[in-house]
């Protein structure tokens, strides 16, 4: 963090990485050429938003064969895409020729838009290809060509690192400085670095920072994967001589922690290293590799402390300025030492989440004296912050500042909701240099926090009226750079504060994988990324986010098969809490929910042998085919304090997630073409819902075992019950609803269930009355304690996290069944959609849209009396069918118009109370009389 952070000033920056000044001739051309060729044609669609492996010209694609999209836009109805074609070159030059020297896929008649292989030339290790695609309309007619755009590969094989690990011969720093000074000849064309540093690291160039990434190089098992960084650095060097640094730190690499911090666990994967490879293209074709070596030097760096859990110490005194810039006198520093990386393999975009970036600032709401001399800082919203602010006083004062969630009755901060307490405390100290006014901002350390805490101390020796003071301070809030694709609002204000509560804590966790809580834990426990699966999706982009996670769990995985319930595995739980069917299913449920939602069955296929030693190895651990082990429906509400399951049988939930994996995995083995695995797998799947059925049914009372809210849901929801019984099976959890004056019992794991057993059997009615109340614990009750971001626990309780996405599938509620927006079953990926909107309690209105990997979707609809307006929009290309609260056919217009007279709609049925229309890709007004 640096002082170019303003009050007022947006801190959210592009993804887009800069393309060297070299290439740009080439590019203009190309988008000249766009421009004019669209002047003269009539094609019904235009391509757009052109994406390499999910992302806008992207740096160090290690994918050989990379995965290319676009996204089509069209102001007509029906508009579709009966063709296209791909160039991909080697330079720009050339791509305004229409030269595609590396690969011209021809005109291809298919009407795919994604996860379309690269499939020309072999690609080298650093080359950047340039590319564009046209489409031809149903018509035939071809559009212009898209406007051209770059991907960059990464070092594709472990001979393309010329650089080499180094370290400090002191393998117990705490943080490290690492510089090298070198020349850059005349007519540099480009310049590009591949960089990781363990277990963090910050890039500077001739003093300055290297993008605006935060805590690279990411959260891996180092053992297995260590993560690596591209960047074009062609703009921030000069010829002559340059000077680079990496300052390093420990992140999750190195979690040593001391005996008066907080800490989750402690564990190393080594001392601080790091690797980089500086690649330099010159005018004349020569290429000049620098790398990280022996002849680098080091230094300890300014931190004293240092630690993703407690803290970060800061002694301004040690800073050594000019570390990083040319000519520093760096005599006293020491010779690097080689070494050896700790044994992951480097990789690059295929692995990577998006990069951690700073968003909005806030500023404090009020500031408090304390009694103690303190003052309290309330920056009036818990989110993952960093926090920077300026300071006078004398040189070596210091400053401590104690981030919480929650402050005790007397102001003072109370960080029981973090861990701390009996094991320490959490702060940051910043010892200052000089007497004048200074700058601060932790490197290497964020916390999930609402309040700050400065505690001030005068330096040794000195009187009380020499005490430091903070002249201003601010909270960064920072999270993945997943790009929000999400809109929803309604006429109900509870809902709305519901949506931005949840949606809070989603981006607070929103790391390099999903923590479960920005502070006490910071683990990426399971369980949450598939139940909260369609609410993240439905409100970020999170397809590359969670390919990185997918990778964390396959090396994460066990050889007798086990996925632990933690990933990566950083320490090792016992029993339940690391082995629980809930949350080892992750592996099975996140890919197939990518494949619902963006299409990508290359995550199944990657995936699939893994998957099937997993469900191999909960076959192994079950009796008669029921699985009995693991942590069931935690935190739901019972008689005491939340935790383990209460309400519901271990071994019904254990066996129901093991019987939903194998029918997943039948679907997954028909999907990648292996019939007689999915023979296999659906049978065996048979089996178990058989067994499940015996053991825990109760045909009597149309009850799963002790008719819990979660055991009667996950079996409505997973196909596990008998068509026969499932209306009577929703009744029983309506009648349980009502019992508890619509509160929910429910847990982690039988939310989601809960709330799609009860939407999709006709009662979102209970669903609206569970949530439209704050009297009971839920969100509403949560909001009226003052909780700005959702809570780990129903009822708020202050020793549990109060910023935890756990329990926020209500998001999915919301878009998927309020405002109707589903992808359709038969058109994954959102090829086919269905909008199917739910006018349910005393709500007017809801107005939603979702940014789907095809285009945007709308779902817009009014009522007022018996009068249904709906407003939809459909993406080019795209399909959809539309269920209208309507008793007739004839009573439906679209456009002012019946229904049936206007282009794009065509009646299929009546339905449940409601006309359901095929419409093609467009804009439509629907108007019906739902009451008639």
């Amino acid at each position: 963090m640096k002082t170019r952070f303003r009050a007022g000033q947006s801190v959210i920056r592009t993804l887009r990485p800069a393309v060297s000044s070299a290439f740009l001739p080439g590019l203009w051309l190309t988008l000249l050429a766009a421009v004019f060729s669209g002047l003269n044609s009539g094609a019904a669609v235009r391509p757009m938003e052109l994406r390499c492996e999910f992302s806008a010209e992207p740096l160090g694609v290690d994918a050989p064969q990379p995965r290319l999209f676009w996204k089509l836009e069209s102001s007509d109805r029906g508009a579709r895409q009966s063709a296209y074609q791909i160039l991909v070159a080697s330079s720009g030059k050339n791509l305004a020729r229409d030269h595609g020297d590396l690969w011209d896929s021809g005109k291809i008649a298919s009407d795919e838009t994604l996860h379309l292989r690269y499939a020309g030339k072999p690609l080298a290790s650093a080359q950047t290809v340039f590319w564009k695609v046209r489409a031809w309309d149903a018509d035939g007619k071809a559009s212009p060509w898209s406007q051209p755009t770059t991907w960059t590969m990464g070092l594709l094989t472990n001979a393309d690192w010329q650089a080499k690990w180094i370290g400090a011969p002191d393998t117990n720093a705490i943080t490290l400085l690492l510089r090298n000074e070198f020349i850059v000849k005349p007519g540099l064309r480009r310049a590009l670095v591949f960089v990781c540093g363990l277990g963090t690291y910050e890039l500077s160039l001739n003093g300055k920072k290297v993008g605006e990434d935060l805590f690279p190089s990411g959260w891996t098992d180092y053992r297995k994967t260590c993560l690596y960084d591209t960047h074009d650095l062609t703009a921030l060097l000069h010829e002559g001589k340059n000077a680079a640094g990496i300052f390093l730190g420990p992140g999750m690499y190195r979690v040593l922690g001391d005996t008066n911090r907080f800490t989750k666990f402690k564990g190393s994967f080594g001392p601080l290293k790091a690797i980089a490879q500086l690649r330099l293209e010159y005018a004349d074709g020569s290429v000049e590799v620098i790398g990280t070596d022996e002849h680098w030097r080091t230094h300890a760096g300014p931190l004293t402390f240092c630690s993703v859990y407690g803290g970060e110490d800061f002694d301004a005194r040690l800073v050594q300025p000019g570390w990083d810039k040319i000519n520093f006198n760096d005599a006293k520093w020491t010779p690097a030492q080689i070494t050896t990386g700790p044994g992951g393999e480097l990789k690059g975009l295929s692995c990577a989440a998006p990069p951690i970036h700073a968003f909005e600032i806030h500023k404090p709401v009020s500031t408090r004296a304390l009694t103690n001399g303190d003052t309290l800082f309330d920056l009036g919203q818990n989110a993952s912050h960093m926090f920077h602010f300026q300071a006078s006083g004398p040189s070596g004062s210091v400053i401590r500042i104690y981030p919480a969630e929650l402050i005790k009755d007397d102001g003072a901060v109370n960080q029981s909701s973090m861990g701390a307490g009996r094991r320490g405390p959490v702060f940051c100290e910043f010892t200052k240099a000089t007497d004048g006014v200074e700058f601060f901002a932790p490197k290497f350390f964020y916390a999930g926090c609402r309040y700050l805490q400065a505690h001030f101390a005068d330096p040794d020796g000195a009187h009380e009226v020499t005490r430091p003071t903070i002249k201003s301070l601010e909270g960064i809030v920072v999270h993945s750079a997943s790009a929000p694709v999400g809109a929803f609002e309604c006429s109900n204000p509870l809902f709305n504060r519901i949506r931005q509560l949840v949606r809070w804590a989603q981006r607070s966790n929103m790391m390099s994988l999903m923590t479960d809580c920005p502070h006490r834990e910071r683990l990426g426990w399971l369980e949450e990324d598939h139940l909260n699966g369609p609410s993240l999706r439905y409100e970020f982009e999170l397809a590359q986010l969670f390919t990185k996670q997918m990778h964390d769990m396959a090396d994460a995985q066990t050889s007798a098969g086990l996925i632990p319930n933690i990933a990566p595995e950083y320490t090792v739980f016992k029993g339940g809490f690391r082995d629980s069917p809930e949350w080892g299913s992750a592996y099975i449920l996140v890919p197939w929910q990518q494949y619902e939602f963006d299409g990508d069955l290359d995550l199944l296929r990657q995936h699939y042998d893994g998957m099937k030693r997993y469900v191999a190895y909960l076959g192994s651990h079950t009796t008669n085919h029921i699985a009995d082990f693991g942590l069931g429906d935690w935190y739901d509400i019972g008689p005491k304090l939340p935790g383990v399951a209460q309400l519901t049988p271990i071994a019904l939930t254990a066996t129901a997630f093991y019987f939903y994996d194998t029918w997943i995995l039948s679907q997954t083995a028909a999907l990648l073409g292996k019939p007689d695995e999915a023979k296999q797998f659906a049978a065996e799947a048979e089996t178990i819902r058989a067994a499940f059925n015996e053991t825990f049914f109760n045909a009597t009372n149309a009850t799963y075992y002790t008719g819990s809210q979660t055991a009667n849901a996950i079996p409505l929801v997973m196909n596990l019950c008998e068509a026969s019984n499932r209306a009577a099976v929703v009744e029983t959890i309506v009648r349980d609803v009502h019992s508890r004056s619509n509160a929910v019992s429910a847990g982690d794991v039988g939310y989601r269930y809960l709330l799609r057993a009860l939407a999709d059997g006709g009662r979102s009615d209970v669903i609206f009355d569970m949530n439209n109340q704050s009297d009971k614990p839920g969100y509403g009750y949560q909001l009226k304690l003052g909780a700005t971001t959702l809570t780990e626990a129903w009822n708020a309780r202050p020793g549990a996290s109060q910023n935890h996405f756990m329990l926020g599938q209500i998001e999915e509620w919301f878009y998927h069944d309020l405002a109707g927006i589903r992808s359709d079953p038969a058109g994954p990926g959102f090829k086919k959609i269905i909008i199917a909107p739910e006018p349910v309690g005393d709500l007017k209105w809801v107005k939603a849209s979702y940014e789907s990997i095809r285009g945007k979707i709308v779902s817009d609809w009014k009522r007022a009396g018996k009068k249904f307006t709906l407003h939809v929009k459909i993406p080019a290309n795209t399909a959809a069918t539309v269920y209208l609260p309507a008793r007739r056919a004839n009573t439906v217009t679209e456009s002012g118009k019946l229904v049936g007279k206007n282009q794009g709609v065509k009646f299929l049925r009546l339905e449940n109370r409601r006309a359901v229309f095929a419409i093609e890709s467009g804009e439509y007004f629907f108007e019906s009389f739902a009451q008639d």
